[in-house]
């Protein structure tokens, strides 16, 4: 949950509204093929926890203290993607969206290429 303090009151987003809201985005970028599982590790994590520590797939928000968010992206391109441009590209796009939509200043996006689509 992420939270915004004004002089009008307090507003609260919740982390699934933030996943969803970039995971959409970024599946409407150029040469993004999907949005890839976070990690081998997680999963076994969660299969050993029966998923209580279920992360969304591909897409981590974490709060930071100065009340941003940094936003870890896992996604696969399809060949032949200009990799650097395509994640220029994502970086900005998530940054505007997330900004826009919720009010949120977004303090990092790390894009991990995880895979191509052949």
């Amino acid at each position: 949950m992420v939270s915004i303090e004004n002089h009008i009151g307090k507003i609260s987003v919740s982390e699934k509204f933030i996943t969803e809201l970039v995971r959409h985005t970024v599946c409407d970028c150029f040469g993004v093929a999907d949005v890839c599982s976070v990690s081998t590790f997680r999963s076994a994590v969660s299969s050993l926890t029966r998923g209580k520590l279920f992360k969304p797939k591909g897409v981590v928000v974490r709060a930071d203290k100065n009340g941003g968010i940094s936003i870890d992206l896992h996604i696969k391109v399809t060949y032949g993607t200009n990799i650097a441009a395509a994640v220029s590209s994502i970086t900005h796009k998530v940054t505007f969206t997330v900004e826009e939509a919720a009010d949120i200043q977004v303090n990092a996006v790390n894009v991990f290429v995880d895979d191509m689509n052949a």
